[in-house]
């Protein structure tokens, strides 16, 4: 998911040409004081063209702790627009105040209500501290997010190259989504340069469990399809395991053995979700 500065017309027109699964235009931090009215302005003016291939979109508004959040949304939301991205989320309360005033918003200007989904970004203890609570409060909710700059300020430390300081953070993060049945969408890397670095972090929170990561520069694209593109391999061994228990499913069977080794549902889950992936990434579409 590409971040894009809401203040950068040329950025919100062509973003979606470097092929990102989704966008994210920001209000928030790209965006000075001084030029919030014109970036909401050429935000919705360019939501109305609805240009962006196949992506996503979604707006990170200003937080809820601000008097620019309702105006934000007044903009933004009469477009269609998937989701908004809520930063500095730390109590439910604040996502059923959010969740009210998009539902007034959607009501008014024809918009199917509920159809806007929340994104939490998690930039404080606090926040973390009530993930799950924070997932669970509203059927709108449907991921949570680390924070990066702002959590690591906030627990009195600074990112570093390996990210020790949020590693029992996305630990936790990944836990309270899945108990939760959000997703876990993981925060930027920020050295647009170290390549090898962002390729090693989206390893690891693939690893842990994140459904995908958010970029601040397009080359960062790539390299976050590398990781969570299936392998040929892979793909395979997911089929086989899906054949294989659909033909057990037939025989009445609860397990059935393949290359020696027992498929039972968490191992389908497993397999189904790894096709899933893959499809959504394109790679399926020329197999069986």
């Amino acid at each position: 998911m590409l971040y894009l500065p809401g203040n950068n017309p040329n950025m919100l027109l062509r973003g979606h040409l470097f092929k990102p699964d989704g966008l994210i235009i920001d209000l928030e931090d790209s965006v000075s004081r001084h030029e919030k009215d014109a970036a909401r302005i050429l935000a919705r003016d360019v939501l109305k063209r609805g240009e962006f291939g196949k992506c996503e979109v979604t707006v990170r508004i200003n937080g809820t702790e601000t008097d620019l959040w309702r105006e934000d949304i007044s903009f933004v939301v009469p477009q269609g627009v998937s989701g908004v991205r809520a930063p500095k989320v730390e109590t439910p309360q604040a996502v059923k105040d959010l969740d009210e005033e998009i539902s007034s918003v959607e009501s008014k200007s024809g918009v199917q209500v509920g159809s806007t989904k929340i994104f939490c970004l998690l930039e404080t203890a606090l926040g973390v501290w009530n993930a799950y609570d924070i997932a669970k409060s509203s059927p709108r909710v449907t991921a949570i997010i680390p924070g990066g700059e702002d959590l690591a300020a906030d627990l009195r430390t600074s990112r570093s190259k390996e990210g020790t300081e949020l590693e029992w953070v996305r630990r936790m993060l990944i836990v309270a989504a899945r108990a939760a049945g959000v997703d876990a969408l993981d925060t930027v890397f920020p050295n647009i340069s170290d390549g090898d670095g962002l390729r090693r972090e989206a390893g690891f929170v693939k690893q842990l469990g994140f459904d995908g990561k958010s970029v601040i520069h397009p080359s960062q694209i790539p390299i976050i399809h590398e990781i969570y593109t299936p392998t040929d391999r892979e793909i395979d061994t997911a089929q086989r395991i899906v054949a294989a228990a659909k033909e057990a499913a037939e025989r009445g069977l609860g397990a059935v053995a393949l290359d020696g080794r027992m498929i039972d549902a968490p191992v389908i889950r497993r397999a189904e979700f790894t096709l899933e992936r893959a499809g959504q990434m394109g790679k399926s579409e020329n197999r069986g």
